[in-house]
Protein backbone atom coordinates (compact mmCIF):
# COMPACT_ATOMS: atom_id res chain seq x y z
CA UNK A 1 0.00 0.00 0.00
CA UNK A 2 2.70 2.79 0.84
CA UNK A 3 4.71 1.74 -2.15
CA UNK A 4 1.44 2.40 -4.22
CA UNK A 5 1.11 5.75 -2.19
CA UNK A 6 4.48 6.33 -3.03
CA UNK A 7 4.74 5.59 -6.91
CA UNK A 8 1.97 8.12 -6.59
CA UNK A 9 3.17 11.29 -5.16
CA UNK A 10 6.07 11.31 -7.16
CA UNK A 11 4.54 10.68 -10.43
CA UNK A 12 5.11 13.44 -13.09
CA UNK A 13 0.78 13.84 -13.32
CA UNK A 14 0.52 14.56 -9.58
CA UNK A 15 3.26 16.49 -9.83
CA UNK A 16 1.19 18.68 -12.80
CA UNK A 17 -1.74 18.20 -10.50
CA UNK A 18 -0.18 20.33 -7.43
CA UNK A 19 1.17 22.53 -10.11
CA UNK A 20 -1.83 23.37 -11.61
CA UNK A 21 -3.39 23.81 -8.15
CA UNK A 22 -0.89 26.39 -6.97
CA UNK A 23 -1.35 28.47 -9.71
CA UNK A 24 -5.51 28.20 -9.81
CA UNK A 25 -5.05 29.72 -6.29
CA UNK A 26 -2.74 32.31 -6.75
CA UNK A 27 -5.00 33.67 -9.27
CA UNK A 28 -7.79 32.96 -7.04
CA UNK A 29 -5.66 35.16 -4.26
CA UNK A 30 -4.47 38.23 -6.74
CA UNK A 31 -8.60 38.29 -8.24
CA UNK A 32 -9.64 38.68 -4.69
CA UNK A 33 -7.74 42.26 -4.40
CA UNK A 34 -10.08 43.22 -6.72
CA UNK A 35 -13.07 44.82 -5.02
CA UNK A 36 -15.67 44.66 -7.99
CA UNK A 37 -14.32 40.67 -8.57
CA UNK A 38 -15.11 40.03 -5.39
CA UNK A 39 -18.00 41.39 -4.15
CA UNK A 40 -19.62 39.20 -7.28
CA UNK A 41 -17.65 36.49 -7.22
CA UNK A 42 -16.44 36.59 -3.42
CA UNK A 43 -17.89 33.21 -2.11
CA UNK A 44 -17.01 31.38 -5.39
CA UNK A 45 -13.33 32.33 -5.04
CA UNK A 46 -13.40 31.78 -1.09
CA UNK A 47 -14.48 28.26 -2.04
CA UNK A 48 -11.99 27.29 -4.42
CA UNK A 49 -9.13 28.83 -1.95
CA UNK A 50 -10.30 26.15 0.44
CA UNK A 51 -10.14 23.80 -1.85
CA UNK A 52 -6.81 24.52 -2.71
CA UNK A 53 -5.98 24.26 1.31
CA UNK A 54 -7.60 20.96 1.10
CA UNK A 55 -6.00 19.55 -1.86
CA UNK A 56 -2.11 20.78 -0.31
CA UNK A 57 -3.17 19.64 3.37
CA UNK A 58 -4.16 15.94 1.45
CA UNK A 59 -0.64 15.92 -0.32
CA UNK A 60 1.46 16.44 2.63
CA UNK A 61 -0.44 13.81 4.24
CA UNK A 62 0.06 11.39 1.58
CA UNK A 63 3.73 12.06 1.08
CA UNK A 64 4.38 11.48 5.25
CA UNK A 65 2.35 7.94 4.68
CA UNK A 66 4.88 7.54 1.22
CA UNK A 67 8.26 8.48 2.24
CA UNK A 68 7.99 8.08 6.66
CA UNK A 69 10.68 9.60 8.21
CA UNK A 70 12.38 9.81 5.15
CA UNK A 71 9.75 13.14 4.61
CA UNK A 72 11.87 15.28 6.60
CA UNK A 73 15.23 14.41 5.34
CA UNK A 74 14.20 16.67 2.19
CA UNK A 75 14.92 20.27 2.79
CA UNK A 76 11.71 20.98 0.46
CA UNK A 77 9.76 18.90 2.56
CA UNK A 78 10.04 20.99 5.60
CA UNK A 79 9.33 23.67 3.38
CA UNK A 80 6.28 22.66 2.26
CA UNK A 81 5.09 21.87 5.57
CA UNK A 82 5.99 25.23 6.76
CA UNK A 83 4.00 27.08 4.02
CA UNK A 84 0.88 25.01 4.76
CA UNK A 85 0.94 25.98 7.88
CA UNK A 86 1.48 28.73 7.83
CA UNK A 87 -1.65 28.99 5.36
CA UNK A 88 -3.44 27.23 8.60
CA UNK A 89 -3.21 30.36 10.47
CA UNK A 90 -6.29 32.15 8.87
CA UNK A 91 -8.31 29.62 9.14
CA UNK A 92 -8.04 29.07 12.48
CA UNK A 93 -8.08 32.75 13.81
CA UNK A 94 -9.61 34.71 10.42
CA UNK A 95 -8.05 37.91 11.23
CA UNK A 96 -7.57 40.10 8.18
CA UNK A 97 -3.62 40.16 8.66
CA UNK A 98 -3.22 36.51 8.96
CA UNK A 99 -5.39 36.30 5.73
CA UNK A 100 -2.92 37.86 4.05
CA UNK A 101 -0.60 35.33 4.95
CA UNK A 102 -2.53 32.95 2.13
CA UNK A 103 -0.69 33.90 -0.59
CA UNK A 104 2.32 32.37 0.79
CA UNK A 105 1.00 28.81 -0.57
CA UNK A 106 2.19 30.12 -4.07
CA UNK A 107 5.90 29.70 -2.89
CA UNK A 108 5.54 26.35 -2.81
CA UNK A 109 6.52 26.12 -6.67
CA UNK A 110 9.87 26.95 -5.38
CA UNK A 111 9.26 23.35 -4.52
CA UNK A 112 7.48 21.60 -6.84
CA UNK A 113 9.59 23.01 -10.16
CA UNK A 114 13.12 21.60 -10.80
CA UNK A 115 13.79 24.89 -12.74
CA UNK A 116 12.41 27.30 -9.62
CA UNK A 117 14.65 24.59 -7.19
CA UNK A 118 17.71 24.46 -9.01
CA UNK A 119 17.69 28.86 -8.86
CA UNK A 120 17.11 28.74 -5.12
CA UNK A 121 19.75 26.07 -4.18
CA UNK A 122 22.11 28.32 -6.34
CA UNK A 123 21.07 31.56 -4.33
CA UNK A 124 21.88 29.29 -1.40
CA UNK A 125 25.21 27.67 -2.00
CA UNK A 126 26.21 31.48 -2.70
CA UNK A 127 25.44 33.36 0.64
CA UNK A 128 29.00 32.85 1.77
CA UNK A 129 30.41 34.89 -1.31
CA UNK A 130 27.43 37.25 -1.17
CA UNK A 131 27.87 38.04 2.43
CA UNK A 132 31.50 39.27 1.53
CA UNK A 133 30.72 41.21 -0.91
CA UNK A 134 28.11 42.91 1.58
CA UNK A 135 30.77 43.33 3.88
CA UNK A 136 32.74 45.47 1.01
CA UNK A 137 30.01 47.29 0.34
CA UNK A 138 28.55 48.32 3.95
CA UNK A 139 32.51 49.49 4.32
CA UNK A 140 32.28 51.75 1.04
CA UNK A 141 29.22 53.43 2.45
CA UNK A 142 30.41 53.55 5.99
CA UNK A 143 33.94 55.55 5.00
CA UNK A 144 32.26 57.55 2.09
CA UNK A 145 29.61 58.45 4.28
CA UNK A 146 32.23 59.76 6.64
CA UNK A 147 33.49 61.98 4.22
CA UNK A 148 30.64 62.77 2.16
CA UNK A 149 28.99 64.51 5.63
CA UNK A 150 31.98 66.29 6.38
CA UNK A 151 32.70 67.62 2.77
CA UNK A 152 28.47 68.20 2.15
CA UNK A 153 26.66 68.41 5.03
CA UNK A 154 25.75 72.32 4.16
CA UNK A 155 24.11 71.25 0.81
CA UNK A 156 20.73 71.94 0.03
CA UNK A 157 18.25 68.94 0.26
CA UNK A 158 19.60 67.59 3.34
CA UNK A 159 20.89 64.82 1.47
CA UNK A 160 24.12 64.46 4.13
CA UNK A 161 23.20 66.38 7.17
CA UNK A 162 24.47 63.13 9.01
CA UNK A 163 26.07 59.82 8.95
CA UNK A 164 22.91 57.96 8.38
CA UNK A 165 21.09 60.07 5.94
CA UNK A 166 24.80 60.42 3.71
CA UNK A 167 24.50 56.45 4.11
CA UNK A 168 20.72 56.15 2.53
CA UNK A 169 22.10 58.95 0.23
CA UNK A 170 24.88 57.07 -1.10
CA UNK A 171 23.25 53.48 -1.28
CA UNK A 172 20.39 55.62 -3.29
CA UNK A 173 23.32 56.62 -5.90
CA UNK A 174 24.42 52.55 -5.78
CA UNK A 175 20.86 51.85 -7.43
CA UNK A 176 21.14 54.64 -9.66
CA UNK A 177 18.16 56.23 -8.51
CA UNK A 178 18.67 59.85 -9.71
CA UNK A 179 22.09 60.19 -8.62
CA UNK A 180 23.01 63.01 -11.41
CA UNK A 181 20.45 65.35 -9.26
CA UNK A 182 21.57 64.73 -6.20
CA UNK A 183 24.93 65.93 -7.73
CA UNK A 184 24.29 68.64 -9.08
CA UNK A 185 22.16 69.93 -6.39
CA UNK A 186 25.08 69.78 -4.37
CA UNK A 187 27.96 71.60 -6.97
CA UNK A 188 25.76 74.55 -6.17
CA UNK A 189 27.87 74.54 -2.99
CA UNK A 190 31.04 72.72 -4.37
CA UNK A 191 31.41 72.84 -8.24
CA UNK A 192 34.10 69.73 -7.79
CA UNK A 193 31.68 67.56 -5.84
CA UNK A 194 31.02 65.07 -9.39
CA UNK A 195 34.82 64.03 -8.42
CA UNK A 196 33.46 62.36 -5.52
CA UNK A 197 29.78 61.23 -6.97
CA UNK A 198 31.34 59.98 -10.19
CA UNK A 199 34.19 58.48 -8.15
CA UNK A 200 31.60 56.65 -6.33
CA UNK A 201 29.44 55.67 -9.22
CA UNK A 202 32.48 54.01 -10.82
CA UNK A 203 33.87 52.01 -7.52
CA UNK A 204 30.11 51.54 -6.05
CA UNK A 205 28.01 50.72 -9.00
CA UNK A 206 30.10 49.41 -11.49
CA UNK A 207 32.70 47.20 -9.41
CA UNK A 208 30.89 46.35 -6.32
CA UNK A 209 27.15 45.56 -7.02
CA UNK A 210 28.84 44.03 -10.67
CA UNK A 211 30.40 41.52 -8.48
CA UNK A 212 26.64 40.24 -7.11
CA UNK A 213 25.64 39.61 -10.94
CA UNK A 214 29.27 37.80 -11.12
CA UNK A 215 28.44 35.95 -7.82
CA UNK A 216 25.26 34.79 -8.74
CA UNK A 217 25.89 33.51 -12.21
CA UNK A 218 29.49 31.25 -10.57
CA UNK A 219 26.57 29.52 -8.32
CA UNK A 220 24.10 28.98 -11.31
CA UNK A 221 27.46 27.49 -13.24
CA UNK A 222 28.13 25.66 -10.31
CA UNK A 223 24.77 24.20 -9.29
CA UNK A 224 23.70 23.06 -12.79
CA UNK A 225 27.70 21.52 -12.82
CA UNK A 226 26.69 19.56 -9.96
CA UNK A 227 23.14 18.45 -11.19
CA UNK A 228 25.05 17.09 -14.78
CA UNK A 229 27.73 15.35 -12.43
CA UNK A 230 24.82 13.55 -10.46
CA UNK A 231 23.08 12.33 -13.99
CA UNK A 232 26.47 10.52 -15.19
CA UNK A 233 25.79 7.13 -14.27
CA UNK A 234 29.05 5.46 -12.70
CA UNK A 235 30.68 2.85 -14.76
CA UNK A 236 29.08 -0.66 -14.46
CA UNK A 237 31.78 -3.03 -12.89
CA UNK A 238 32.27 -6.63 -14.55
CA UNK A 239 30.00 -8.57 -13.89
CA UNK A 240 31.84 -12.80 -12.86
CA UNK A 241 29.88 -13.57 -16.76
CA UNK A 242 32.00 -11.68 -18.36
CA UNK A 243 35.08 -11.44 -16.20
CA UNK A 244 35.07 -15.26 -17.22
CA UNK A 245 35.09 -14.40 -20.82
CA UNK A 246 38.02 -12.28 -20.06
CA UNK A 247 39.66 -14.66 -18.98
CA UNK A 248 39.26 -17.21 -21.74
CA UNK A 249 39.92 -14.77 -24.49
CA UNK A 250 43.63 -14.32 -22.50
CA UNK A 251 43.84 -17.77 -21.92
CA UNK A 252 43.21 -18.50 -26.12
CA UNK A 253 45.95 -15.20 -26.95
CA UNK A 254 48.63 -16.53 -24.99
CA UNK A 255 48.13 -20.23 -26.22
CA UNK A 256 48.30 -18.61 -30.04
CA UNK A 257 51.53 -16.87 -29.01
CA UNK A 258 52.86 -20.11 -27.97
CA UNK A 259 52.03 -22.19 -30.82
CA UNK A 260 53.27 -18.80 -32.69
CA UNK A 261 56.87 -19.17 -31.27
CA UNK A 262 56.85 -22.93 -31.58
CA UNK A 263 56.18 -22.61 -35.26
CA UNK A 264 59.09 -19.96 -35.60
Amino acid sequence: MRSQVRSLVDSARFQQLIVAVIVLNAIVLGLETAPAVAREYGSIMDTVDRWALVVFVVELVLRLYAHGREFFRDPWNCFDLLVVSVSLAPFAHGSSALRALRIVRVLRLLSVLPNLRRVVAALLSAIPAVLSIVAVLSLLLYVAGVMATNLYSTAPGGYFTDLGASMLTLFQIITGDAWSDVMREVMTVDPLAWIFFVGFVLVGTFTVLNLFIATMVSAMESQIASEKEAVIPEPRAAEPADQAVLLELRALRAEIRELRSARD
